[in-house]
Formats: structure tokens, C-alpha cells, sequence
């Protein structure tokens, strides 16, 4: 596995490497403005059953995708009024809207299921490399699962163990902190509702949505 220590004068090149990992169905380790994620092709069912495997995440459950803006959500999903808003709120940043995804979409993330989760994240390494693979690639936190997030790089690879063997390279911006994640609302109906807790609270999606 080959390993990048993100700094500003390697920051295209990591970029780069990064999207052409991506490109190959391959996995990547990458840093949001939360945890360290797990990155493959959000819609390729072959790098998604690589993730899954590496993760030893059920393929069931569902797992989110980052884009680069909302404009960019059209062909997968449809944004609805309510995303839009709390949208212009708080992205990027520590949140995750929940769409319907359209008919066409069936293929990894999407397989099997009616939704599609929408990550805009306040990190420029995630936005820049959304931009220059020209795809959603997916979310999830870099650990395996039922197991606790890790803030180093050096702990999720020996968490991960023999299976870190799968991944094609990580992208090291040193520690994050293990205890921040995204909060994530279902944005398909008027009143929202929280899937899951995080940085932004009840009280401030609420806010947003009465101005």
C-alpha cells in the first residue's frame, strides 16, 4: 500500500494519485473534516463489494457518497426544497442529506436501496478530489465495522490488518479527532428527520429550516 503524508506542496499530486486509485476500482484512505474515510467508486458494485469487504461492512447497510456540490447531486438523486435550504446552511460541512435516488442508479451504493446519502464535507482534499474524479466516491469511516473510528492513519491500518492488503493507498493529514462525525437527515420529507447524530444538532436544523 502506498502512503501519501498530505502536506500543501504535494497537495495536486496526492489529488491526482488519489483519482487514478479511484478510477482502477481501487480503495483509498482520505481525510475528511471529521474522520478518516474509506474511498472507492460510490457507484461501481465491484469497488463497493471491494469496500464492503475491506470494511467487513454488510453490503446492505447503507453507506454514503461525497460530491463536490449540490448541482452535482442532480443524476443520482433528486435534491428536494428542504435539502436545498439547509444546504445553503451548512455546506460543506459535517452533514449528510438523504435523497431519493432516481430510477436510472442501481449500481454499488445504490444497490438495493431507494435512497442515496449526499456528503459535501468542509475539507479541501475531499472537494478537490470529487472535482477531479468526476464522480461521487464513497464515505464511510475507515475502520472495521462494530469497531471504534481511530484517529492516525498508522491505527486504522493495524485495525484493518491483513485485509489492509486490499487498499491501494491512504492519504495521511495526521490525526483527526475519532469523536466527530456527520450528522445525517433524511431531506426526502417536509419535517426532517435524524438518522443520526452528529456535529450539527436537532436545534440548529430546525433553525435553519424556520429562517
Amino acid at each position: 500500500m502506498e502512503t501519501i503524508v498530505l502536506t500543501d506542496e504535494n497537495f495536486k499530486e496526492a489529488v491526482d494519485r488519489a483519482a487514478a486509485i479511484l478510477r482502477t476500482g481501487g480503495v483509498i484512505i482520505y481525510p475528511t473534516d471529521t474522520l478518516y474515510g474509506l474511498g472507492v467508486d460510490a457507484f461501481s458494485t465491484a469497488a463497493f463489494e471491494k469496500m464492503c469487504m475491506v470494511k467487513g461492512r454488510d453490503e446492505r447497510r447503507p453507506v454514503h457518497a461525497i460530491f463536490p456540490d449540490l448541482s452535482s447531486v442532480d443524476p443520482y438523486a433528486i435534491v428536494t426544497p428542504m435539502g436545498e435550504k439547509l444546504a445553503r446552511t451548512f455546506l460543506p460541512g459535517p452533514l449528510t442529506l438523504v435523497f431519493e435516488k432516481r430510477p436510472q442508479v442501481t449500481g454499488g451504493i445504490a444497490h438495493n436501496l431507494p435512497t442515496i446519502g449526499v456528503r459535501i464535507p468542509q475539507n479541501k482534499f475531499c472537494l478537490a478530489l470529487a472535482r477531479e474524479f468526476g464522480k461521487p466516491y464513497t464515505t464511510t469511516s475507515a475502520n472495521v465495522s462494530s469497531e471504534k473510528p481511530l484517529s492516525t492513519v498508522r491505527e486504522i491500518i493495524a485495525q484493518l490488518g491483513e485485509r489492509a492488503a486490499n487498499i491501494g493507498l491512504a492519504i495521511d493529514a495526521g490525526p483527526l479527532s475519532p469523536t466527530l462525525r456527520s450528522t445525517v437527515v433524511d431531506a426526502r420529507i417536509e419535517k426532517p428527520f435524524i438518522f443520526r447524530d452528529g456535529v450539527i444538532s436537532a436545534e440548529e436544523i430546525e433553525e435553519a429550516l424556520k429562517e
